[in-house]
């Protein structure tokens, strides 16, 4: 029967199911068909074997995407040659020689990424963190750093072998970098532990680097810092980080940034932030105050008069460069009215003469304010 209808059709899901549809749904369908419920029925016994079998190929993703491609002959050639130790034999499956062909046109490699010698491993990639100042960010600079790093072995050239010598073919794996395992229902590939799928072996190794085709050295970089970097943001220098073993490409060296906290400016972005203490005077009367900025100027900031303390007054342009791009963000600069604490004698009373002139319209926020706490005392 399973050759009659679709493995989609015997378990009534779409094509598109996911692995927990079609779980449940073969569930309920080997409840229904089960020879225990049906009383020995043939039909409902070959059903019973026709969902089991539709089940068994989709819920394997691989045995799935076989399917999905090249239907029934896919799962059945598998069935039929893959019980014994000889592999999967004959030319279903649409005129591949066995399973391992099909996922090897559907998955690259046999399926398991690695049919043939495995290519060279690349080195790996290192991390290196370094501290800048804002004002850094803020212009940008052009630094070395000294980092200790593999790179390739001077006495071999990289290649692992003494001076020489060479290497030679795997017997283990003969030359493939891959073993092949007879697993039930799969021929399983793996890395071949002779050569660490290489598929070569070195007959002498290098004394310098013992084989490995790389030893630790120190090692300078110039290192361009762009002007608007933020905390966090990272600059890759491709092939500077591990070099890879025997001759294989080196990997990356990141580099992250970690920008410290400035005495004065807080940044959000490409938004520069201080807050400015201004004299009672200044605020009442009006003026303007000047903020030094990261990029060497002075900016006048206008102060209107009978500013609050705590209201910010923007300068645009003022602030981080954009990253990569065009432009400056802007300066936020929030007003923090600061109150004398030492008065002459002089400013004292010219403050009580103020006082004495005060009619409660200078300041109506505190007018307001106590109006209502009359109101709420009832008096």
């Amino acid at each position: 029967m399973s050759s009659e209808l679709d493995y989609y059709e015997l378990l009534e899901v779409e094509r598109t199911a996911d692995a927990g549809v079609i779980k449940s749904a073969y569930r309920k369908l080997a409840m229904k068909y089960h020879p225990d419920k049906t009383g020995g029925c043939s039909d409902g016994e070959a059903r019973f074997k026709a969902v089991s079998e539709a089940y068994e190929c989709l819920k394997d993703p691989q045995k799935r995407a076989a399917y999905d491609r090249y239907g029934h002959a896919a799962y059945t050639n598998a069935q039929n040659g893959g019980g014994g130790g000889g592999g999967f034999n004959g030319r279903g499956a649409g005129g591949f020689s066995d399973l391992g062909d099909i996922f090897e046109t559907i998955f690259g490699q046999n399926g398991f990424g690695g049919g043939g010698r495995q290519s060279q491993r690349r080195g790996a990639d290192l991390r290196y963190d370094m501290e800048i100042s804002l004002n850094e960010a803020y212009h940008g600079k052009q630094t070395e750093i000294e980092i200790e790093v593999s790179a390739p072995c001077d006495s071999c050239d990289g290649s692992g072998a003494q001076p020489g010598t060479g290497v030679k073919t795997c017997t283990t794996c003969h030359g493939h970098g891959q073993v092949r395992a007879q697993q039930g229902f799969f021929v399983v590939e793996r890395t071949c532990p002779g050569c660490n799928g290489a598929g070569q072996v070195i007959e002498s190794p290098c004394r310098s680097c013992r084989g490995e085709g790389r030893v630790d050295k120190p090692k300078t970089l110039s290192v361009n810092i762009p002007a608007g970097v933020d905390d966090g943001t990272r600059i890759r220098l491709s092939g500077e980080g591990e070099a890879g073993a025997r001759g294989a490409p080196s990997g990356d060296l990141y580099i992250f940034l970690h920008v410290k906290r400035h005495s004065i400016f807080e940044r959000d972005g490409t938004t520069l932030f201080c807050r400015c203490p201004v004299s009672i005077t200044t605020a009442a009367l009006g003026g303007s105050i000047e903020v030094p900025g990261l990029d060497g100027q002075r900016h006048e900031i206008k102060i209107p008069s009978g500013i609050q303390s705590g209201k910010q007054i923007r300068q645009r342009g003022a602030g981080m460069p954009v990253l990569n791009g065009r432009g400056q963000g802007d300066l936020v600069v929030q007003v923090d009215v600061e109150t004398p604490t030492r008065l002459t004698a002089r400013q004292r009373e010219l403050l009580e003469e103020f006082r004495a002139t005060e009619t409660g319209d200078e300041c109506p926020q505190s007018t307001g304010f106590f109006s209502k706490l009359k109101e709420i005392w009832g008096d």
